[in-house]
Order: C-alpha cells, then structure tokens, then sequence
C-alpha cells in the first residue's frame, strides 16, 4: 500500500483588512498518546495510574508544560490551560463558505490522469474533490471544495484545483445563500485562486494572519466541507514548518494534524486569535483514503502576496535570480572544505552550479561553485528554500546575498528580475517571447535527490518534468511534474539541453511531438502539438526548483 498526498484545496491571500473581531481561547496544550516498552506489572500499573491521574487534571483545564534541569531531563514546571473553540467557531463559520465547481470532464481528467488514474506527480495525487456523479452526455463533472471571505466586498480564497476547469462556479455561505462566483485569478503554482461574489449587504470576514509566526505544538482550527459536509471543524496542532512534499516549485507548507479530508480544500486553517494562517491544500493518506493526521496548509504569508496580485492585475509576478542550484551532500562538504552543522549533517546553503547570462545573479558577479547561505540577512537552507524566498521579492527589489566562495564569507547585491520575462535555462522548454512553438513544460537534470525522490536506480537516464505550465500544450496532453522524459522521437536524451534541442528538431519535421516517458515505473508515449506563446495562464511557466 503506498502512501498518496491528497490534494483538498487552497486560495491565494490578500492584505489584510480591518474586519471581525475573533474570539480567543487559550492555552496550546495537547494530549499524546505514546507507545511504551513492555514494563514489569508493577511499574505498569503505577504508569497506568499516573495516566489516570495526568487525565483527570488534563479534563479539569491544566496541562504542563516543561523545562529541562542540569541534568538534561525534561521536567515540568508550568500549568496551562486547554483550549476551548466554542467562541472561536461561532465567529469565524459566517465566513467559511462551500464552494461548487461545474468542471469540463476533461479537465477531470486530466487531474485524476486519464480514466486509468494514473498518477500525476512524484507522489500520487487522488482527485480532491467530493464528486457529484452525473449524467456521461453532460460531460460535467460537479466538484466540492471549501473556500472562506477575505473583504466585506466578496472576495474569497480557495484552491486553484478547486476551480481549474471550471464552466460554473457558486459559493454557498454558511446561511445557506447560493451566489455566483466569478474567477478573478489563479496561481497553478502555488494552488491558490482567488473569487468575487456580489452581494446587497456586506459580508462577515476573517483576516489573515502571520503564518511565519506559527510554531509547532499550537493549537489550530480547520474549517470546511469535507465530503459535501458543510460547516465541519476539526483541531489539532501544528506539527512542523516548511514542509516540501514535492507539488509544486514554491512548497513550503505548515504541517497538521487536524483531521483533513477531502472536500476541506481551500478551508482556512486558524489559530486561537481568529486569523487564518494556511490554507487547506492535501493531506498524506495510504491508498488515496481519508486523513491519518497528516495534512498540509499553504501558509498565509504566502496567500497575501499571491491573492494581492491576483486582485490587482489577476495574475502573479515572481523574482528571478538566474541560478541553478543543488544540495549540498557530506561528500560535497567535504570537497569544499565547508564545516559541517553537526557532526555526520552537512551544512546548509544552495551551491551554484550554473549562472545564466545576463542574469541578477551573473551581474552580481556569483560563480559556479558558490554557496548562497543568506538572501536579506534570511538563512538559506537548501536550493529549494532559495527558490521560495526569491520568487517571493517583487521583481525590481535590490537584495542581498550572503555566500562562501573558496571557504570565505562575502556579500552581494542584486537586482531581483521578473521571471515571466527572465532567460531560463536550457532546462525550460517554451519559454520564448516571441510568439513561436512552445510546449510549456521546464525541466530538471537527473540528479541524485532527484532519483531518490522518485524512487529511481542509476540505470535510468533522461529528464525530470519539473513543472508544467496550466493550460499549455504539454499539460493538455497530459505531461505531468515527476514525468522523466527518456526520449524524444527514437532519440534518447538525458539532459535538459539535449531534450530542448531534441524537441525543436521534431517540431521543424512534424506537427507534433512524441515522448516516451517513464512515470511511475512504466513507460508512456505522448504525443504534444505545440502551440504560440500567447495565452499565458498566471504568469509563464518558470524552471523547477533548482532554478532561482
């Protein structure tokens, strides 16, 4: 049985306004249940009876915290209160609604991978939404997600996936009223999508707030529609920060373990004070089921920024800095001469392998065989972290790197560009301006992490499909991120340059073309029929996670 990462939604953010006041329930406690050793019958009955006893004073409101002595164990020495959400929920509900897609059946399919559902990612992805069956000459498909009000006005979060493909969208408010809802803008790359309804009154709202101070072992409420459930609330805490599960380029999503299923996509998740701090967009289930406790939020930090731009202009810029990036493995460490964090860890930063010409990074003066330790005075802990904090800056921002070069500290200044318009790397197919064949798809070398991300022996060779651009040729035919392209036509390839070169081969020969690719251990051709550079879906189509 193999383990799935279950889309459920997600929404792009806006700036915060001034709005409902939220309640506040305190204390951020938590009962754990642990597994124990096999103990005498004496000491376990003694255990039994603590458990009992610890229980008791957890049901009467108190739970400790802790402290570690001189002797290194951990003991408790404080008393806080256990959360009560009554309050909480009563304010924030109003402004949770249930959203309705009418979705094209293709587009369905697409998601799910084809009527044989095949997965589509490195890690499977079941289809996200509840499903309303319907008749097969309709060619509709109704799918549920969850979504909540960010303005009195009507505007609303939700997952991109949520939305994608949509002939019809309607949000349901908590009272039950029915509104049309109108698209203003998605984000394929951050799964986020913003909607407008219209209303004669305004609309209760809730905020969003400081994802980036959210810490594990909090107290966090989801809110939702889980299998057309409307108005659900589950609990739970936050498990861990900046988790990367391999969706997109920009993950880094807050781990919970409030229960989560499918239907909660595009739910808000929201802390004690009455703020929204994730967005509700997959979970981690065995066999594509419902929630174990593991679920994932995009965090509101980066919603702001997405769901500003897509109220403003309905779509997204992001920085650009021009580099190509990798791990850092102990044997690399070792090489350069960097100390290790800890002993047998090696230490963090992104190290350079390639600067594209005329790039930030180029006229910054960064070399091959640099390693980026700082972007703003921010710790950078690996190539895709830098990747997240640079696409975050807003084009024409100056920053500053910090970096190792030969062992020794230095510092830069650069001027971040717009990756819409940047000049990638030969790793991104179709990323021309002008107008000509493209196939909308970037693409990563086969490295290492890369072959143990998807479970990949040293005899397999090719290119990794390390994103694919919303509405574009290749994702039409359904390419998919975690594709490993092994040839174009009957010609091998097993780099991102070759490839390229490769495919603009076939396209001078034939109207279309064909791709032998490797997905989830077994080999797939698809052809692709190029199209023009001129509908661009969110912004262009940037490079994987090692481009920066």
């Amino acid at each position: 049985m193999s383990d799935a990462f279950d889309l459920i939604s997600s929404v792009p953010a806006r700036r915060p306004r001034a709005g409902m006041a939220a309640g506040v329930a305190p204390g951020t406690a938590r009962a754990r249940v642990l597994a124990a050793r096999v103990l005498p019958a004496r000491v376990l009955a003694a255990l039994v009876a603590g458990t009992v006893l610890g229980g008791a004073a957890a049901c009467g409101g108190l739970a400790p915290a802790a402290r570690a002595d001189e002797s290194g164990v951990i003991r408790p020495d404080t008393q806080q209160a256990l959360p009560n959400f009554v309050s909480l929920v009563k304010q924030v509900k109003p402004a949770v609604v249930s959203i309705t897609a009418n979705l094209r059946a293709d587009a369905v399919e697409d998601e799910e991978g084809g009527a044989q559902g095949q997965q589509q990612m490195p890690f499977p992805f079941p289809f996200p939404f509840q499903m309303m069956p319907q008749q097969p000459q309709r060619r509709t498909i109704e799918a549920r997600g969850s979504g909540f009000i960010i303005s009195a006005d009507g505007y609303v979060v939700t997952n991109n996936h949520v939305v994608k493909g949509a002939t019809k969208v309607t949000v349901t408010l908590d009272d039950g009223t029915a509104l049309p809802a109108k698209i203003v803008g998605r984000d394929p790359k951050t799964d986020l999508a913003l909607l407008k309804v219209t209303t004669q009154s305004k609309l209760r709202f809730i905020e969003l707030g400081e994802s980036d101070k959210v810490e594990p072992g909090e107290w966090v409420i989801a809110v939702g529609n889980p299998y057309g459930l409307g108005g659900t609330v589950t609990a739970g805490i936050v498990s861990a920060r900046g988790r990367d599960i391999g969706d997109g380029p920009y993950d880094s999503f807050i781990q919970v373990d409030a229960p989560i299923n499918r239907g909660n996509s595009g739910g808000p998740l929201i802390t004690q004070d009455g703020k929204v701090v994730g967005v509700n967009t997959a979970i981690l289930s065995p066999g594509g089921g419902g929630s174990i406790g593991i679920g994932f939020a995009i965090p509101s930090d980066v919603v702001k920024n997405v769901v500003y731009q897509l109220e403003k202009t309905g779509h997204v810029t992001r920085g650009y800095l021009g580099v190509v990036a990798q791990l850092i493995t102990p044997a690399m460490a070792k090489a350069l001469g960097l100390k290790p964090a800890a002993p047998g860890v090696p230490p963090s930063g992104a190290l350079v392998a390639s600067v594209s010409n005329g790039s930030p990074a180029e006229k910054a003066g960064i070399k091959a065989g640099d390693v980026i330790t700082t972007l703003n005075g921010q710790k950078v802990d690996s190539p895709h972290d830098l990747a997240v904090k640079v696409a975050s800056i807003t084009p024409g921002t100056k920053a500053t790197l910090g970096f190792l070069r030969n062992n020794a500290e230095q510092t830069a200044t650069v001027t971040i560009a717009n990756l819409s318009g940047a000049q990638t790397p030969d790793g991104a197919m179709g990323e021309k301006n002008e107008g000509g064949p493209r196939l909308g798809v970037s693409l990563s070398p086969l490295t290492p992490d890369l072959r143990q991300q998807l479970g990949l022996d040293g005899s397999v060779r090719g290119v990794v499909v390390s994103d694919v651009q919303s509405g574009s040729p290749a994702d039409q035919a359904g390419i998919r991120p975690g594709d490993v392209i092994q040839a174009v036509g009957n010609r091998p390839v097993e780099n991102p340059g070759a490839t390229v070169t490769a495919v603009r081969a076939a396209l001078k020969a034939n109207q279309s073309v064909l791709l032998r690719i490797l997905r989830n251990g077994q080999n797939i051709f698809v052809a692709v029929t190029p199209g023009t550079d001129n509908d661009n879906d969110g912004g262009a189509s940037g490079p994987g996670d090692d481009n920066n």
